[in-house]
């Protein structure tokens, strides 16, 4: 059964900035990419713990497909072939429950555009199987390990927290949710038991959800307490049991997270600290620029030697430009964002590169008429010894 993970290529064909959805499915290009948003809740909007909580429930869902996939495996090898023709329960009952999202339509909680039968998802049967399947007939024994993730991002991990793994069980250091979760590449003896699945709805339950729990988000008490019955009191540990709350924090993030993101970097590619260093400098380049000018004219100067005010007075006001847009032109024009202070990596993301250049020539326009005006004013003017 082939599988699609989501790759940044679809970012190739857009022509518009990203939407919230594909930049969890890591379909975007730096600046606008998982791990820059990830930067951005956790110094910006000090609310890493929803996105944390995103990324685990999906890291879940991996879970329970690589369970599912390596049951219909088991299934396939232990099962003769004349067995399989005639027998109901065998693979031809697993391959009624495809395992990977291949719709580009689908929402947060697995939805796919359309009504009636279209909006019965991929993750929904998945869910139903979970529900119905008695984990232990064909689960797969001697769990060694649940590290469903290799594929790191192109960019220092040093820059992120360490985050524990939701996983208790196997020998598996765990895995970070922001690595690529495609279980396709996962040896085959490290194998998932139903052990696993449960432990990672417990673990997700009992670190983000319960009350006075270690990283709480606030979710409406209606929620919450449809998680904790179905988990604690029916014994589920499918995916769809956190739909709900998923769509909920997914929204809230969408609203009063996102817009912020994208005015953060995809108009601008300097950062917080950065913005304000510039405007500090700025400020101090500027008032020695119009100092030195009132000086050299009441000093009665040449012209010529006037002409050293250029230095501050360019220098203040391309701070307080690249300040006031964010944006530090130049270094936009060359390819190149901010994820963090000092730490630069290259725009990748195709129409934020050519919005970026767009932006950092209306500033430059902006620098050479400002700075041009100062000059003229201060070096023509005709000086006055006191």
């Amino acid at each position: 059964m082939e599988s699609r993970s989501p790759t940044p290529d679809d970012g190739a064909r857009r022509d518009r900035l990203p939407n919230l959805f594909e930049v969890l499915s890591r379909r975007t290009y730096s600046p606008v990419d998982l791990f820059s948003f990830y930067i951005y809740m956790r110094d910006y909007q000090r609310s890493v713990d929803y996105l944390d909580f995103w990324l685990d429930v999906s890291q879940h869902m991996s879970l329970c497909r690589h369970y599912v996939r390596e049951l219909r495996r088991s299934v396939l090898v232990s099962t003769p072939d004349l067995e399989k023709a005639g027998s109901k329960r065998s693979s031809q009952i697993l391959d009624n429950y495809p395992l990977d999202r291949t719709s580009s339509e689908q929402g947060p909680s697995g939805y796919q555009a359309g009504t009636g039968k279209e909006r019965m998802s991929n993750d929904q049967r998945l869910s139903a199987f979970l529900r119905h399947e008695d984990g232990s007939k064909h689960s797969p024994h001697n769990s060694e390990g649940t590290n469903l993730s290799h594929d790191n991002f192109p960019v220092p991990g040093s820059e992120l927290p360490p985050r524990p793994s939701f996983m208790t069980t196997g020998t598996g250091s765990g895995s970070s949710p922001l690595n690529n979760n495609n279980s396709n590449d996962r040896s085959p003896q490290h194998t998932v038991a139903r052990a696993d699945i449960r432990a990672s709805a417990e673990k997700i339950l009992y670190t983000y959800l319960l009350p006075g729990s270690e990283r709480e988000i606030i979710l409406p008490q209606g929620i919450l307490n449809e998680i904790t019955n179905a988990i604690e009191k029916e014994g589920r540990d499918d995916p769809e049991v956190f739909d709900a709350a998923k769509d909920y924090v997914f929204q809230a993030m969408e609203r009063d997270a996102f817009p912020g993101f994208l005015r953060a970097k995809a108009l601008g590619n300097i950062v917080h600290p950065t913005m304000l260093l510039r405007l500090i400098v700025g400020l101090v380049s500027m008032f020695a620029g119009f100092w030195a000018a009132f000086v050299l004219i009441f000093l009665d100067k040449s012209r010529a030697t006037r002409c050293w005010v250029i230095l501050p007075f360019t220098v203040g006001v391309y701070l307080l430009a690249g300040h006031q847009y964010m944006l530090d032109p130049i270094l936009a024009l060359l390819g190149y964002s901010e994820y963090t202070f000092g730490s630069l990596h290259a725009i990748k993301e195709p129409f934020v590169r050519t919005l970026l250049n767009k932006r950092s020539f209306m500033c430059l326009s902006w620098i050479v008429v400002v700075d041009a005006a100062l000059c003229c004013l201060f070096i023509f003017v005709p000086g006055t010894r006191l």
